[in-house]
């Protein structure tokens, strides 16, 4: 189901993050330590993908978790620092470093941190969404 939703793009998660990082996403990101996730470019933008530490820590399944507006994942009041992240990652392509709070279906809280925030460009230049990676998570 998530690499139905995510189609090309999924390739291009670990291709654009080699590319701006100089790091490897590995070989099965579905099963990976770290939450690895994406968003389209759809107005507002929309989850793509979240590999299964993604969807634990979201509490949802990969039908809940698709289609979700990616704003959502954060409460209101944590959404201005959302976007100021945003505004670094439309100027930088890759923001390292990126801490924020988060909400899962259920209401539970948590914070992650030290997260690699990255557009999905294409080799001619052509941004496909942004994803996410990171491995720190502290329940709230």
């Amino acid at each position: 189901m998530m690499e139905a939703s995510a189609g090309t793009r999924l390739a291009l998660l670990g291709e654009s993050f080699r590319r701006l990082t100089g790091r490897d996403l590995g070989p099965d990101i579905w099963s990976a330590e770290a939450a690895i996730l994406a968003h389209d470019t759809s107005t507002p933008p929309r989850f793509i993908y979240g590999n299964a530490r993604t969807l634990a820590l979201f509490r949802m399944t990969p039908a809940q978790f698709l289609g979700l507006p990616s704003h959502l994942s954060a409460e209101p009041a944590h959404r201005e620092e959302r976007a100021r992240m945003f505004a670094k990652l439309e100027a930088d392509d890759v923001v390292f470093g990126y801490a924020g709070v988060r909400i899962a279906a259920d209401g539970t809280r948590f914070r992650i941190s030290d997260a690699v925030i990255w557009n999905l460009v294409d080799e001619a230049g052509v941004r496909h969404g942004q994803a996410a990676w990171f491995e720190r998570v502290e329940m709230l």
